[in-house]
């Protein structure tokens, strides 16, 4: 299946991004053997946590992914997660918007790097963790 950028709104990349995401922390905590990899991933997966990982990965990100970025921050909201602002949640939709966008594309290498900058203080930037998806 080809990536149509017509077919791809921001809503739709983040849909998409979100599970990337997922698959993306699930591999790095099984590489890393971690112990209780559901209770972890939790650490990941938050809207609280996806907005801390966008601060570190926004330096490093190109014009079209920065682009990508904000629309997917910016599409419409319905609702909020209990544990979060609206600007964490928005900031979190951009995340996964890129990560979704970042797949269709097949950059999954970029995809690699990207999340590594985004947990470069947790010790498990190992590339093998963070392989294609």
């Amino acid at each position: 299946m080809d990536f149509v950028k017509e077919n791809a709104d921001s809503a739709r990349l983040a849909y998409l991004g979100d599970a990337v995401w997922e698959v993306l922390v699930r591999r790095r905590l099984v590489a890393v053997g971690d112990p209780q990899p559901a209770e972890t991933a939790l650490g990941y997966v938050t809207a609280q946590a996806q907005s801390d990982a966008v601060e570190r990965i926004l330096p490093h990100l190109t014009e079209e992914e920065e682009a990508v970025y904000r629309r997917g921050r910016n599409c419409v909201h319905a609702n909020v997660p209990r544990h979060a602002t609206v600007i964490q949640y928005r900031r979190a939709t951009g995340l996964e918007a890129l990560f979704g966008y970042l797949e269709l594309t097949g950059a999954r290498e970029r995809m690699a790097e990207l999340f590594d900058f985004a947990y470069i203080e947790d010790g498990t930037t190992d590339q093998a963790a963070s392989a294609e998806p």
